[in-house]
């Protein structure tokens, strides 16, 4: 898939998006914001599928941005440049809405569109050795309002201003202080430390975990556009799931449950 910058790779019950182009720091083609969107919609689709982790090839970078490489062919004139924009903004989108949980697992350089994607995640867990910048400013780029939005949403109007204005370098430390990230953690302990949070997740229940996700999205809209019945559906199926009773057998057996998603 888009010469295999773009992995896939299923894990039990973890899908695992990389990142795979490390000799430019897994910079971005459109190709790969396209095979994004599809390979989110295909672990959406998977039942088996219950937390989605997305990370970069090597050791360098989560996504350094675009591939300047390609802006030649990509970006050669006002109507490429708008279908590249259409890619990116489809990348986005199926990150943002993914039905499963969503974790970016940060090493490194996390700038442009890196960071794009990562503010879309649900979850931003980061190696203590990473940066973070969003250099539009320095490139005449205006910044779309849509992940504009989600950038607000996640660290407030004053934090989302110094990003832009100033297009700098914010490193991790930075990064949590600011709320950009939930978690630092030495580089060594990286792996190890998503590893428990995917099996930690992995092993609740599927549809608490979907409907987690979608209450909260949906109270992130304008008032007048959230639709509450969409929350009440979503609680009373785990109501009535079948997990929820095996959620009740485990606590009183002192076990721990096995959840089925249904």
């Amino acid at each position: 898939m888009s010469e295999d910058k773009i992995i896939a790779q299923k894990e039990g019950h973890l899908g695992r998006v990389i990142f795979n182009n490390p000799n430019r720091h897994n910079a971005m083609s459109q190709a790969m914001w396209d095979a994004l969107a599809e390979v989110m919609a295909r672990f959406d689709a998977d039942d088996e599928v219950r937390v989605i982790v997305l990370e970069g090839a090597g050791e360098r970078a989560f996504v350094s941005g675009a591939d300047i490489s390609k802006f030649d062919s990509e970006r050669a004139n006002v109507e490429r440049i708008k279908q590249y924009g259409i890619s990116v903004n489809r990348g986005y989108q199926a990150v943002q809405h993914a039905l499963k949980p969503t974790i970016a697992k940060i090493r490194g350089y996390c700038y442009g569109g890196g960071m794009g994607i990562a503010i879309c995640c649900d979850l931003r867990i980061c190696s203590d050795d990473s940066s973070f910048c969003i250099p539009a400013a320095k490139l005449g780029v205006g910044y779309g309002f849509e992940n504009t939005q989600v950038l607000i949403d996640l660290v407030g109007p004053s934090f989302a201003k110094e990003i832009f204005y100033t297009a700098r370098r914010f490193d991790a430390d930075e990064a949590r202080i600011m709320r950009l990230v939930n978690r630092v953690v030495p580089r060594a302990e990286l792996d190890s430390y998503v590893q428990n949070y995917i099996e930690t997740m992995t092993g609740n229940a599927p549809l608490s975990l979907r409907a987690t996700n979608l209450i909260v999205n949906e109270l992130l809209k304008d008032e007048a556009e959230r639709d509450l019945t969409i929350c009440d559906r979503l609680v009373e199926d785990c109501s009535k799931s079948e997990d929820i009773e095996e959620g009740r057998r485990a606590f009183m057996e002192k076990r721990a449950p096995l959840f089925n998603g249904r």
